[in-house]
């Protein structure tokens, strides 16, 4: 057990390993939001006659007008911008320093050649996700031939690799995966904090109506604060769905690489030894 659980620690990985304390990046971008909120948008420039009540003279005064869910959706959409940055670097670190699939393709041609030797080369060039996780396999192949589990028979070795393979990849996941729960959240929550929006804008629109003196100051702020936070909660929904779905395609990639490569080792040891009496 203790020679599998140390063949199944794979090399540590250089770079960017992805941001563990995503709380934090959430309170920057919200105080982000809401600064540039009553700073900028807020200005009495971007209104007629500098009057913050009175009709907007741009088009970041209308959005001023949106009220105070505004920056609340605005910090969701520049977290949304943060982590998918933020996933960028930890997915290009993942995946190492040259093409997935060549890398992929040569550690096959190693294996098929019993070139180990060159396919730690690989590896240590590589670097990565992939490169650690193969790295592991390739070192319970060597501890499966070392005369300390000369006593299991091949099955019982094949499974030890693939076992070693798997706690390697499980090791590496969290790395992967970091963080596209928040994104997901998003898609939800900024629809839902849009439709928010809408709703109180919507309310101030009737109010001005129900009160017998129709204002059109009162019934346009009401309106615009609606069709804004409607928009922005689309646009944060729509950001979130394309970061979530691109970056949860790149981890299936990898994740298929991972499996292809390590079937592939498991597979060259069971073909390179023969049964045991």
């Amino acid at each position: 057990m203790a020679t599998t659980q140390q063949a199944a620690n794979p090399k540590k990985g250089q770079g960017f390993q992805g941001v563990r304390g995503a709380f934090w990046i959430i309170v920057v971008c919200a105080a982000i939001a809401f600064t540039l909120f009553y700073t900028w948008f807020g200005n009495p420039m971007h209104f007629q006659g500098g009057n913050l009540e009175g009709h907007p003279a741009d088009v970041w005064g209308t959005i001023f007008k949106g009220g105070f869910i505004v920056p609340v959706i605005h910090s969701l959409l520049l977290t949304v911008l943060a982590m998918t940055i933020e996933r960028v670097l930890a997915m290009k670190t993942a995946f190492g320093t040259g093409s997935l699939a060549k890398f992929v393709l040569n550690i096959k041609a190693a294996l098929n050649a019993n070139d180990f030797d060159k396919a730690r080369q690989l590896c240590d060039k590589q670097k990565g996700s992939v490169a650690n996780v193969v790295y592991a396999s390739l070192n319970a192949y060597k501890n499966m031939e070392s005369g300390a589990n000369a006593s299991l028979k091949k099955s019982q070795k094949v499974a030890k690799i693939q076992q070693a393979h798997e706690e390697a990849t499980q090791l590496e996941m969290p790395t992967l995966t970091m963080n596209l729960p928040i994104i997901a959240t998003i898609v939800t929550l900024g629809t839902l904090t849009g439709l928010l929006g809408t709703v109180t804008g919507m309310i101030k629109s009737f109010s001005a109506l129900s009160s017998g003196n129709v204002d059109s100051t009162a019934l346009s702020a009401g309106i615009s604060e609606a069709l804004i936070n409607t928009a922005f909660g689309i646009l944060t929904s729509w950001c979130a769905v394309i970061s979530y779905n691109y970056f949860t395609n790149k981890v299936d990639k990898l994740t298929y690489a991972l499996d292809e490569v390590g079937y592939s080792i498991a597979q060259t040891y069971e073909a390179n030894h023969a049964d045991e009496a």
